[in-house]
């Protein structure tokens, strides 16, 4: 059972660090192996940090993202995964649960029928800052609060208002991915909830299958990228609308 799922995690962290969604593929699989749900989500924060840190060490080794260009960023998505961490104990996720998939068909469409998407040019249309301050404190909050699509929507972000090239808003995503996971996990650990022996084992596969993804990003990233963010978005989206509705998809009588 642990090769297996070391298998599945490393090919899920091949498919997080180029398009995210690895967790459509890890979390399914925890579940399926008998982990309760709450230690399940718990594992899998374990297991995919480890796979956010490959491809971000990967990617700032090879100099397409600097740290020293994103100390704000990092601290305002640790900050608000840290809030939306400790929220969701609290508060329950039903409401973005029904918000979640109309945004992710949304980020699907943009990158289809987008033909500037992969590479952009021109003005920022939002300071550093604010996007810091406003969008990364966000996206981190929602990450530790909820989570589905979360490299998504920053990716779409960087794209769309930071107006950076897709393979350098890639980087940034994972950075910032690594940096929400790290401060969800933090919680989970001090709440005694990811099992140790298997979150470890599937994260010798996460470390090289997103070794491998960020490889691919640098190579092959504009030919590669688009489609993935297309594919895993609705397939997220659809994840969660059977999840809602299972009758709408004739899965009930």
């Amino acid at each position: 059972m642990l090769l297996l799922l070391c298998g599945v995690a490393m090919l899920a962290g091949c498919i997080d660090a180029i398009a995210g969604g690895g967790g459509l593929l890890t979390v399914p699989a925890l579940l399926a192996a008998g982990l309760p749900p709450a230690h399940a989500l718990a594992t899998n924060k374990l297991q995919s940090s480890f796979g956010s840190f490959s491809s971000s060490f990967y990617f700032v080794r090879k100099g397409i993202v600097k740290l020293s260009e994103m100390k704000l960023p990092i601290a305002c998505t640790f900050i608000g995964a840290a809030i939306g961490a400790i929220l969701v104990q609290h508060i329950h996720a039903s409401i973005l649960e029904k918000v979640i998939p109309g945004l992710l068909i949304a980020i699907a469409l943009y990158f289809l029928f987008s033909p500037g998407a992969s590479q952009v040019k021109g003005k920022p249309r939002i300071s550093d800052f604010w996007f810091a301050i406003i969008l990364c404190s966000a996206i981190g909050f929602y990450d530790g609060f909820f989570g589905p699509g979360t490299g998504s929507f920053f990716t779409i972000a960087f794209v769309s208002l930071a107006r950076l090239d897709i393979v350098q808003a890639t980087a940034r995503t994972k950075v910032l991915n690594f940096t929400s996971n790290i401060a969800a996990l933090l919680l989970f650990i001090l709440g005694g909830m990811p099992i140790w022996s298997i979150g470890l084992s599937m994260a010798v596969g996460q470390f090289i299958g997103a070794r491998l993804g960020a490889r691919l990003v640098v190579t092959r990233g504009r030919k590669l990228i688009r489609p993935l963010i297309v594919m895993v978005a609705i397939a997220m989206a659809f994840k969660l609308l059977i999840a809602q509705h299972p009758e709408w998809f004739g899965l009930i009588a």
